[in-house]
């Protein structure tokens, strides 16, 4: 039977950062429309941060029955790892999906954005079919889309609209680059599990291009996220102080293209979360002051 602790792990608190920093993002675009609501943006990290324990557990529920997650580098698999029963995480799963669903039930009624229902809706579909049910979207390379999609620009754009109902420049520009960031996540993690996922047929977008295409791929995200930061300063020139965190992003970035593999790429995880943080606060900060 799995400890609290192992649970805690089983939920990968080190992607939370691709929760957290959408709001921050999407809050900072409302406030420079002079219409931030910090009780709704509270209501939409709840959304955010629920969402993204379920799908961990999700994942590690459906990698785990499927066999693909026996032997790997990197956090607890709750299921591969034999430490839970695979019901009792998938239940863990769905209670989460539950709670974001009804904290965003919660958002869209205190702010009137009814079409975040649907859009809700097909957030938690594409959650739980990344690695779940018999045509898995995860398996076929195309994570990184749907995490652009939904942590990206749904995450950001959804939140700047619950408070301002109206979309800006600034919070396209900030939705791309926070969605560059999830989506360079989401390839570290990948880049290093390629020698188990090509064991097991797991063909995510990394197994797809090779180690050095996807080290090239985020470097190209990461340059994207930053080239958001001139785009996004038209108009709310405070927002250049991001590039203030410009030396956080370089420390990751200088293990992934330092052919760094297995193990060795945890740091640069963990580094990718903080550097995504740093963005987003201080892209939100120049968006608040503008």
């Amino acid at each position: 039977m799995a400890t609290i602790q192992q649970w805690v792990a089983g939920a990968r608190p080190r992607t939370l950062p691709a929760a957290f920093a959408p709001v921050a993002v999407g809050t900072g675009a409302a406030a420079a429309q002079g219409e931030a609501e910090l009780g709704w943006a509270i209501l939409a990290l709840l959304v955010a941060v629920s969402l993204q324990v379920g799908v961990n557990y999700a994942n590690d529920y459906s990698d785990g029955i499927r066999g693909t997650d026996n032997s790997r580098v990197g956090p607890v698999r709750l299921v591969g790892q034999k430490l839970a029963d695979p019901l009792a995480v998938k239940t863990a799963a769905y209670a989460s999906f539950g709670f974001a669903a009804l904290a965003g039930m919660a958002l869209v009624a205190v702010s009137g954005a009814w079409l975040l229902l649907f859009i809700g809706a097909a957030a938690i579909v594409a959650a739980w079919r990344y690695t779940g049910g018999d045509k898995p979207y995860g398996y076929r390379g195309l994570g990184e889309v749907a995490v652009f999609v939904f942590f990206g620009l749904v995450a950001v754009l959804g939140t700047q609209w619950t408070q301002s109902h109206a979309l800006s420049l600034q919070g396209l520009a900030g939705a791309i680059a926070i969605g560059c960031f999830a989506c360079a996540l989401l390839v570290v993690n990948n880049l290093r599990d390629i020698p188990g996922d090509r064991q097991v047929g797991k063909r995510t977008l990394a197994v797809r291009l090779g180690p050095v295409a996807t080290r090239t791929f985020y470097a190209g995200l990461i340059g994207v996220a930053y080239f958001m930061v001139p785009l996004a300063s038209i108009g709310s020139p405070w927002v250049l102080i991001t590039l203030v965190a410009a030396p956080v992003a370089a420390v990751p970035l200088r293990l992934v293209m330092s052919r760094a593999t297995g193990a060795a790429l945890i740091p640069a995880l963990a580094w990718t979360g903080l550097a995504q943080i740093a963005f987003a606060v201080l892209f939100a900060i120049g968006l608040g002051v503008s």
